[in-house]
């Protein structure tokens, strides 16, 4: 990426996402997204999308975090110290002059929107489904979607005409996931690249570098509603080797510490410096790739296609734990290094991902 750094010099750059979610993974991408096409030479800004009753849905979310689970009284001051803590990180990521989300019109011209990465085109998104901001209705600027998603809108749903008419006014298409691709060949008749999510593409600061010192004995544990035959193997594991279990920004309680508070850069870090992760979450996966760890996964419902899909595409599919999964394959997916070719894919990924980039923001202009 240090040759490129000026592929993208003086293109004026809006982003269109999820920016404001008090979910580490939509910050990061956010960020990461944002970061990396300046690191491009691009005047890459955030669009600072705002809406009253979403900001209000997101933070009674925030308190309960682990739902259909009731939050337990005590953990509400924690909460609100990770909500606080995103709150001052939305503040320092590269915003523009903030507009009514239903009211893209007020947005500023741009040399493009690149709309994505996460979950900008699931109608099925508790507050954010449907709305045709993200499907490029009102804005002026040519359109480019970079990583962008259904989510868990399955493809065999198909879409339906007038979002697939949104969609053909974009200048060029991609998604980060199979099943999103298969929703966009059915509705379109096109072909959408199939790109990294932006946290790989552009990796963070606060990813763990081979020749620096980092705390021993911790798996990270991110997500929530974990079943209970993976607490159990998981919990034997870390008792048979020594290691503390600990959940991030969500309470497990059969984990041994609570770090409930922790911000999107606390976040980065506990997942960097940790021994192996276990995860229900397509970006507790994104950070064990990025730092090399061991890990487990097992999606929850919501994220089977995406999380399905990233591992199939970097060969790591024995990594998605099962009821069928044995102890012994704990005690190695937790403890044995990723394989070397998970880092060539990547690698592959990241020039195929790049080069989309830059054919698409040529073809704005050609």
């Amino acid at each position: 990426m240090h040759g490129r750094r000026q592929l993208l010099q003086g293109k004026r750059l809006g982003i269109l996402t999820f920016h404001r979610c008090i979910n580490y993974g939509s910050y990061w991408q956010a960020r990461c997204l944002a970061d990396g096409l300046a690191e491009m030479g691009a005047d890459a800004m955030l669009l600072d999308h705002r809406s009253a009753p979403i900001a209000s849905k997101e933070l009674r979310c925030a308190f309960r975090p682990i739902l259909p689970a009731a939050t337990p009284r005590a953990d509400f001051p924690a909460y609100g110290r990770k909500i606080r803590r995103f709150v001052q990180a939305f503040e320092h990521l590269p915003l523009s002059q903030a507009f009514p989300l239903r009211q893209p019109e007020e947005v500023d011209e741009y040399d493009a929107v690149v709309v994505g990465s996460d979950e900008v085109w699931n109608l099925r998104h508790p507050w954010y489904g449907g709305c045709a901001t993200f499907y490029g209705d009102g804005f002026r600027s040519p359109l480019i979607a970079y990583a962008a998603s259904f989510g868990n809108q399955d493809a065999a749903d198909g879409l339906a005409d007038h979002w697939a008419d949104r969609l053909r006014k974009f200048s060029s298409l991609s998604v980060r996931d199979e099943n999103s691709r298969s929703i966009i060949g059915a509705a379109l008749g096109a072909e959408a690249e199939v790109v990294l999510d932006p946290c790989l593409q552009f990796p963070p600061p606060c990813v763990w570098q081979a020749d620096e010192p980092r705390r021993d004995g911790y798996i990270a544990l991110y997500g929530h509603n974990f079943p209970g035959w993976l607490s159990r193997h998981v919990s034997a594991f870390a008792q048979a080797n020594g290691r503390c279990v600990v959940s991030i920004g969500y309470r497990n309680d059969w984990a041994d510490e609570q770090c409930l508070d922790a911000g999107p850069d606390e976040f980065a870090a506990l997942m960097a410096g940790a021994d192996a992760v276990v995860t229900s979450f397509f970006h507790g996966c994104v950070f064990a790739l990025l730092n090399r760890r061991p890990f487990v996964t097992v999606p929850s419902h919501y994220r089977f296609n995406k999380v399905h899909d990233l591992m199939g595409r970097v060969g790591t599919q024995r990594h998605i734990a099962t009821v069928e999964t044995k102890a012994g394959d704990y005690a190695a997916l937790l403890s044995e290094p990723l394989d070397p070719a998970v880092g060539d894919r990547l690698s592959q990924l990241r020039r195929r991902s790049t080069d989309f980039l830059l054919g698409a923001l040529a073809a704005c202009h050609a």
